[in-house]
C-alpha cells in the first residue's frame, strides 16, 4: 500500500475544521468572524509531499481516470452543448500590462488562375493569463515553491518551465457541478465584496439537489460575469468570491478543478483574510495541487438552472506556459 503524505493524513482528520493544519489557524466558523486571524502559508512540512507522493507533478489530474470520463459521459443525454468561455477581443477586462491585441493581414491574393485569396492576423498577447484562463501550478508559489514543494527555479528556464506547465495537463473530461450562489440569494449579480461562506456552499447545493464527489469540476455562479466587457473597471477593481473556509471545504472534497465567472476565484480583497494576497490561489495551487480556471461564462448555466453536466476543457499545449486561454463546454 501507498504511503500516505503527513498533509493527507492530517486533511482526512481534520475535515470539518475548516483546514487549520494548512495555514488556516481558526475554524471555519472563526474565520467567518468578524475578527478574523491573521493567514500565513503552510509550512513544507505539512503541505509537502503530496497525497501523491514526493515526485508527482500531476495534483488533481491523477484524478483524470477513463472509468470518470465514462461516468462523464453518460451525463450526456440530450447533446445540449453550453459555452462556458468568453470571445477573446481587444474589450475584455485586462491586469496591469496584460494584453491583446489582433492584428489584420489582409488579403493576399495568389497569382494562379483561380484567384485563391488567403486572410490571416497576428495576435500579440499573454495567452496563458487572459480571457476564460486555465491556471496550472507554476502560475503561484509559496516564497520560492510550487506544488509539491519544488523549487521554481530548478524547473524555469527563458523559455517556459520544464515541468508543470500547461502543456502537460492535458484534456479533462469529468463531471461538473455549478454551485449558484447569486441564485441562492435571489439576485442577478452578488455584490461587489460579497465573500462566500461554508454555508453558503451548504445551503445552495441543497437547494439544487446536488452534491459534491471525488474528482468533480466545481463551479461557483456570482452572477460578476455579467460585468465582462460592460463594466470592466468594477470587473478586475475586486469581486466577489468564495472565502477561504469554503475553498478549504471544496478541497477537502478532491475537486479536479475550481472555476468561477470571476477572475480569481476567491473574494478580492479576501474579507476574512485581509493580510493575505490571494490565498485561496495558494492553497488551491500550490498545496493541493487543484487548478483555477477563471473568467467563465455562466449566465447560460444559471438560466437554465443546470446544476451537474459533462464539463470539457482542452487547455492550449504552450510548452511550460503558467497558464492558458481555454473556451470549457458544458453538455447535457
Amino acid at each position: 500500500m501507498k504511503s500516505l503524505s503527513r498533509r493527507f493524513l492530517l486533511g482526512a482528520a481534520c475535515l470539518g475544521c475548516g483546514g487549520a493544519h494548512l495555514g488556516l489557524r481558526a475554524t471555519p466558523a472563526q474565520a467567518q468572524s468578524a475578527t478574523p486571524p491573521r493567514w500565513s502559508p503552510p509550512p513544507a512540512a505539512e503541505r509537502c509531499p503530496s497525497r501523491w507522493g514526493p515526485q508527482d507533478r500531476r495534483g488533481s489530474m491523477n484524478l483524470m481516470t477513463p472509468e470518470r470520463a465514462k461516468r462523464a459521459a453518460g451525463l450526456v443525454r440530450n447533446g445540449t452543448m453550453v459555452e462556458l468561455g468568453h470571445t477573446l477581443a481587444q474589450t475584455m477586462p485586462f491586469f496591469g500590462t496584460r494584453r491583446f491585441d489582433v492584428h489584420l493581414k489582409r488579403t493576399f491574393m495568389n497569382p494562379q488562375a483561380n484567384r485563391r485569396g488567403s486572410n490571416e492576423e497576428v495576435v500579440v498577447a499573454e495567452i496563458g493569463q487572459v480571457g476564460t484562463q486555465l491556471d496550472a501550478f507554476p502560475h503561484q508559489t509559496i516564497g520560492d515553491e510550487v506544488y509539491n514543494c519544488v523549487k521554481y527555479e530548478d524547473i524555469a528556464g527563458r523559455d517556459g518551465f520544464r515541468e508543470m506547465g500547461v502543456d502537460r495537463i492535458g484534456t479533462i473530461f469529468t463531471r461538473g457541478v455549478m454551485i449558484d450562489v447569486a441564485g441562492l440569494k435571489g439576485v442577478p449579480t452578488l455584490p461587489d465584496d460579497y465573500e462566500i461562506t461554508v454555508a453558503d456552499l451548504e445551503q445552495a447545493l441543497q437547494r439544487q439537489g446536488v452534491a459534491l464527489e471525488e474528482g468533480d469540476a466545481v463551479i461557483i455562479h456570482t452572477g460578476w460575469g455579467l460585468l465582462w466587457g460592460k463594466e470592466n473597471a468594477r470587473y478586475v477593481a475586486g469581486c466577489p468570491g468564495i472565502g477561504v473556509a469554503a475553498a478549504q471545504w471544496i478541497l477537502q472534497r478532491n475537486p479536479m478543478l475550481m472555476g468561477s465567472d470571476n477572475w480569481p476565484v476567491e473574494c478580492a480583497p479576501s474579507k476574512t483574510m485581509p493580510d493575505a494576497s490571494l490565498p485561496v490561489h495558494q492553497l488551491a495551487l500550490v498545496v493541493h495541487g487543484v487548478h483555477l480556471l477563471e473568467n467563465m461564462r455562466l449566465e447560460e448555466l444559471a438560466r437554465r438552472s443546470q446544476s451537474e453536466f459533462a464539463f470539457m476543457l482542452q487547455p492550449l499545449k504552450v510548452a511550460g506556459g503558467t497558464g492558458s486561454t481555454v473556451a470549457p463546454t458544458a453538455m447535457f
